[in-house]
C-alpha cells in the first residue's frame, strides 16, 4: 500500500538552471504533490513548470525570501500530514520514494528524518549539535538519533512538530535546519538520519551560484551569510558572550586578509574576506542578515 498521498514535497528555487531542477523533480514520483517555490516574480518560470509536470504547484514568492521563509511559505501551502523539504539540487534514488512509505504509516515516532548520502563517506548528511561524537548503529527502523540533519533534504511529521514555528526567518542562509533541529529536540521531538534512503547532493547548485557571470557575487553571499549566521546562532542559542568568543579571531582574521588581499590585487579573495567581515560585523552590532546581491533581482 502506498502512503505517498500523505506526502507533499517542498521545493524552493531561486533562478536555478532548468537543468538541475528538472533532473531533482524528474527523481520523485509523479504522484506525489510537489510545491516548488521560486523566490522571484518569474511568471515564465511559473507557466513553464506547471505546463511540463501536473503534478508542481509553482508559488511565487515576489523577491528572493531565503531558504527558511520560503520554505515557511510552502509549509502554509501544503495539506498534507508528511512534507519533504528538498533543495533543487538534491537527486533522489531509484527505490528512494518506494523507501519512505516504510516511514508514512503513521507507526514510527519522529519529527524529522533526514537520508543518507551516496557519498556518506565524503560529506555527512548529519551532525551533532554540541560537537559529541554520533553512534554508528541504526536501530530496528533503520534510524539513528542525531543532532541536526542537512537541510537539502528533510522529511517532516507535522503531526509531531511542536514548535510555534518552524524556520526562524532572521535567517537568510545557513543554519536555518539546526537552529529548527534543536528546537524541535527542545521540544521533546525526535529526529533522525536514516539508512533506507538515499539521495545525490550536488551542493551549491540551487540558485544563480551556477552562473559563472556571478561568481565573485555568489561568493561573497554565501561568505557573508555564514558569517552572520554562525554569529546569531550562537548568540541565540549560547548568548552573546559566548557567540563573541567563537567568533571574535574569525573577525580579526577576516580584517587582515581583506587588507592582504587588497594589497595583491587579488579582487576575488578580498571581495570574500570583505564580505566575511562585513557579516560577521553586523551581527556583532545586531544588525539584522540584510546582505542582498540587488542585480540578482
Amino acid at each position: 500500500m502506498s502512503n505517498l498521498t500523505d506526502l507533499t514535497i517542498i521545493i524552493v528555487t531561486y533562478k536555478t538552471k532548468e537543468e538541475i531542477l528538472f533532473n531533482c523533480i524528474n527523481s520523485i514520483k509523479k504522484e506525489i504533490k510537489i510545491i516548488n517555490i521560486e523566490n522571484s516574480n518569474d511568471i515564465s518560470h511559473k507557466n513553464k513548470i506547471e505546463k511540463k509536470y501536473e503534478n508542481v504547484k509553482v508559488i511565487l514568492s515576489g523577491k528572493n525570501l531565503g531558504y527558511g521563509p520560503a520554505n515557511n511559505l510552502g509549509l502554509k501551502n501544503a495539506k498534507t500530514r508528511y512534507v519533504l523539504i528538498s533543495n533543487p539540487d538534491v537527486e533522489y534514488n531509484k527505490d528512494f520514494f518506494d523507501e519512505i512509505n516504510f516511514y508514512l504509516k503513521g507507526n514510527i515516532d519522529f519529527s524529522v528524518i533526514g537520508p543518507s548520502y551516496n557519498d556518506e563517506n565524503i560529506h555527512s548528511s548529519y551532525g551533532s549539535l554540541d560537537g559529541s561524537i554520533i553512534k554508528k548503529e541504526f536501530n530496528d527502523f533503520f534510524l539513528k538519533d542525531v543532532g541536526y540533519v542537512i537541510g537539502c533534504s528533510m522529511l517532516l511529521d507535522t503531526k509531531n512538530i511542536k514548535t510555534n514555528f518552524y524556520f526562524d526567518e532572521n535567517f537568510f542562509l545557513y543554519f536555518e535546519e539546526a537552529d529548527f533541529c534543536r528546537r524541535v529536540k527542545i521540544e521533546g521531538g525526535k529526529v533522525f538520519v536514516s539508512s533506507k534512503l538515499f539521495i545525490t547532493h550536488l551542493g551549491n547548485q540551487g540558485s544563480t551560484s551556477t552562473d559563472s557571470r556571478y561568481e565573485i557575487e555568489s561568493e561573497m553571499i554565501r561568505s557573508w551569510h555564514w558569517m552572520w549566521s554562525t554569529f546569531y546562532y550562537h548568540k541565540k542559542h549560547s548568548g552573546y558572550l559566548t557567540a563573541l568568543r567563537l567568533m571574535f579571531g574569525k573577525l580579526v582574521r577576516a580584517f587582515f586578509k581583506m587588507i592582504m588581499f587588497t594589497l595583491l590585487y587579488n579582487k576575488k579573495k578580498q571581495s570574500m574576506y570583505y564580505a566575511r567581515f562585513s557579516g560577521l560585523l553586523n551581527a556583532m552590532i545586531g544588525k539584522k542578515s540584510w546582505y542582498r546581491i540587488k542585480h540578482f533581482d
